[in-house]
């Protein structure tokens, strides 16, 4: 069925962009930063606009609202996710978003750095993109298409089903989450609160990708305790913490096991700080595979390297701890196999082939699988995230809100 859509996917994305809301790994409070509950005030705004009366913002900068249900028949609540937070991985302050209008295959300069370059060699999925109108950055920041453009998808479907009273769906609870970058997306979100018994995060990549599977994760951290003495008289009886742990990460194999040499199915062990002084050094690793056996596989070389560099630092200590991210939300998803196959018929009836795929890494999703809440992840036309070279298809931000006001007609056709 085709459905007369007047999007505002593309005039929402430009509002929500040019806010910032970075989230910061190394901040104690819920959410990480308070700038990300000045996104979460606009679009609850936006939300009671179109006639959502429930939207509201909570103190651990939440966004909960319903789309009422509009039949009846006993049709499941589903429950529509993205995150508001950007990477802390690249700036996302003073954003001012670009659009190259009916792109055609040219590189796209981005003006505030010149260097900074969208070559059609590096980023093939342009390739697909013809005639497409591309945002981006202007080179100094990140976009923030991760996530907002899962979030102007969520809220121009929300637009459309809240005009079109003739389109009969279920409950659809819609759910803004903060923190999804720094892996703390759903440490407070209330389960009870949202009331929803399935989920779909909107923070995929390619049109039509559909994912069902993420990466299974451990964060791993060596602490090694040297002995201190002083350097003038330090012979025989130094160990230097800073040397055993810089010898660990020289140990790391350099041609597997790597994010920068892996790909697919691969799993990695990849450290990410190394801090400390003579006396004490701290290594904090993530580890990933999609199974829990090559998880802990990886844990195990990962410690074996560890023994193998104190036998030569004799007097030296360490511990090895490792620490459960999220787990592959396949195995939720493979008991509630409907899920996926409803989000794979609502891509088709948007008239997109859809493209089942798994996830080098996580979302939202896989954790709330495991807190009950069985949560694939559909595309929302992202790509290059985390850099100054993000950029998103408008018209595939389109085809993910067309997916979603699908996907909710499917729900209540099939109840």
């Amino acid at each position: 069925m085709a459905l007369a859509f007047r999007h505002s996917a593309l005039e929402r994305f430009l509002r929500y962009v040019i806010i910032d809301t970075q989230s910061d790994p190394n901040s104690t409070t819920i959410p990480s930063t308070q700038k990300q509950k000045n996104l979460g005030r606009l679009v609850v705004k936006e939300l009671k606009a179109i006639g959502i009366t429930d939207a509201q913002l909570d103190r651990y900068g939440y966004v909960y609202a319903t789309i009422p249900a509009n039949t009846d028949k006993n049709v499941p609540v589903i429950c529509y996710c993205s995150h508001m937070d950007t990477s802390p991985d690249c700036s996302g302050a003073g954003v001012k978003p670009i659009v190259h209008k009916n792109y055609q295959g040219q590189d796209i300069v981005l003006p505030d750095d010149p260097t900074q370059v969208i070559r059609l060699t590096e980023h093939p999925d342009l390739a697909e993109q013809m005639g497409h109108d591309i945002v981006t950055a202007s080179g100094t920041t990140l976009l923030g298409a991760d996530n907002k453009a899962g979030i102007a998808a969520i809220m121009d479907a929300a637009e459309f089903l809240m005009t079109h009273s003739e389109l009969k769906h279920g409950a659809i609870r819609i759910l803004f989450t903060p923190d999804e970058e720094i892996g703390r997306g759903v440490d407070k979100v209330n389960l009870k609160k949202l009331g929803a018994q399935f989920a779909y995060t909107v923070d995929g990549e390619r049109l039509g990708s559909l994912e069902d599977e993420t990466f299974s994760a451990d964060a791993a951290v060596i602490t090694i305790a040297g002995v201190a003495a002083h350097p003038g008289f330090a012979k025989d009886k130094m160990v230097n913490a800073l040397k055993v742990a810089a010898e660990v990460v020289a140990r790391l194999p350099k041609h597997r096991l790597s994010p920068e040499r892996t790909e697919g199915r691969e799993g990695f062990v990849h450290p990410v700080s190394f801090s400390g002084s003579l006396e004490t050094a701290t290594l904090r690793f993530i580890v990933r595979d999609f199974s829990e056996d090559g998880l802990h596989q990886h844990e195990a070389e990962l410690k074996a390297i560890l023994d193998a560099v104190l036998v030569d630092y004799p007097g030296a200590t360490a511990t090895f701890e490792v620490i459960e991210q999220y787990r592959n939300m396949k195995t939720v998803l493979q008991q509630h196999p409907h899920v996926t196959e409803y989000a794979l018929e609502a891509i088709r009836r948007a008239g997109v082939e859809p493209r089942l795929s798994s996830i080098r890494g996580g979302t939202d999703g896989s954790r709330l699988s495991f807190m009950g809440l069985p949560c694939p992840n559909i595309f929302a036309g992202e790509h290059a995230f985390h850099s100054r070279l993000e950029w998103v298809s408008v018209q595939d931000m389109e085809k993910a809100a067309e997916t979603l006001v699908h996907l909710a007609l499917v729900w209540e056709e099939r109840s």
